[in-house]
C-alpha cells in the first residue's frame, strides 16, 4: 500500500465529511444601483433598516396621522357658555371644497409630489398606507376651515367668500412653499382674529333675560342676533389656537415625497 492509500484511508476512517449540495447554496450579489443584496435568482434579500429609515417610517405612517386625527377632533369642538358643554359641528360644504382646493396648492408647490406617494412600483401596502395618510390630512384641512369659518349668518359668508378668492388666486399663481406657507399663514391667521377676537366681543353673553339684554349693552344683543353670532365660551378659542398650530406643525412635518433615497 503507497503513501496516497494511506491517506485516503485515514481521511474515511478518522475525518467527518460534511457533503455540501451546491443547488442549495444561495449566490448573493449586490445590484449596481443601490447596493441592495439580491439572490442568484433576482429576489432581494431583506436587509436592517438604519435608524433614520425606521424613524422616517415612525414619522410619517404614526406621527403625521395622529396629528391629523387630533386636528380633525379638536376643529369641530365648541364649548357652549352657558353650561360648558361640549358642541361638535359639522363642517359645512363649502369646508370639504376648500380642502379639495388646498390639497391641489399642495401639489402644484411641490409641498407633496402626487408621484411619490403613489406610483406603480410601490407596494400595495405602501400605496394604501400612504393614502391613508393624505385622507387624514384632508380630514384634518376640512376641520381647520370649520374652525375658522364663521357658523351663521353674513360674516359665514364674507369669510368663505375671502378664502375662496385667495385659494383660487393661487391655483393660477406662480409660487413656491415658502409662499404658500406665508399666505396661509396669513390667511388662517386673519380669519382667527375676525372669529375669535372681533366675532367674539361682539357676541352678548348667555343666560341673559330680555330685560337685561335690553338695560345692560342692547346694542351687544342686537349685533348678535343680527349677525347669528353663537355663544360660545372663552376656551373654544384656545382649543381652536392649538388646533390650527397642530395643523401647521403636521404639515411642516409632511414629507415631499415617500421614495426612499
Amino acid at each position: 500500500m503507497n503513501a496516497m492509500d494511506d491517506v485516503e484511508e485515514k481521511t474515511g476512517r478518522d475525518l467527518d465529511v460534511d457533503v455540501i449540495d451546491v443547488e442549495e447554496v444561495t449566490l448573493v450579489r449586490p445590484t449596481a444601483t443601490r447596493g441592495e443584496l439580491v439572490a442568484s435568482d433576482g429576489r432581494p434579500l431583506p436587509t436592517k433598516l438604519s435608524d433614520h429609515e425606521r424613524n422616517s417610517l415612525y414619522l410619517r405612517y404614526l406621527v403625521l396621522p395622529f396629528v391629523f386625527l387630533t386636528v380633525t377632533l379638536l376643529g369641530g369642538l365648541r364649548i357652549d357658555s352657558l353650561d360648558g358643554a361640549f358642541i361638535f359641528n359639522r363642517p359645512a360644504l363649502v369646508c370639504l371644497i376648500f380642502a379639495a382646493i388646498l390639497l391641489v396648492l399642495f401639489a402644484r408647490s411641490g409641498v407633496m409630489k402626487l408621484d411619490g406617494w403613489f406610483a406603480e412600483s410601490f407596494p400595495p401596502l405602501k400605496n394604501v398606507a400612504n393614502g391613508f395618510v393624505i385622507l387624514t390630512l384632508f380630514a384634518a384641512a376640512t376641520q381647520i376651515f370649520n374652525s375658522l369659518l364663521p357658523e351663521l349668518g353674513l360674516p359665514f359668508w364674507i369669510v368663505a367668500f375671502c378664502f375662496f378668492w385667495t385659494l383660487w388666486n393661487n391655483l393660477f399663481a406662480d409660487f413656491d412653499v415658502r409662499k404658500l406657507f406665508r399666505s396661509l399663514g396669513g390667511l388662517f391667521g386673519l380669519a382667527f382674529v375676525a372669529k375669535y377676537l372681533v366675532l367674539a366681543n361682539l357676541t352678548a353673553p348667555a343666560g341673559r333675560t330680555w330685560f337685561e339684554a335690553l338695560t345692560e349693552n342692547p346694542g351687544q344683543e342686537a349685533i348678535t342676533r343680527l349677525l347669528d353670532l353663537p355663544r360660545y365660551s372663552g376656551s373654544t378659542g384656545y382649543i381652536q389656537f392649538f388646533a390650527v398650530a397642530l395643523f401647521l406643525l403636521g404639515l411642516y412635518l409632511v414629507p415631499p415625497s415617500t421614495r426612499d433615497n
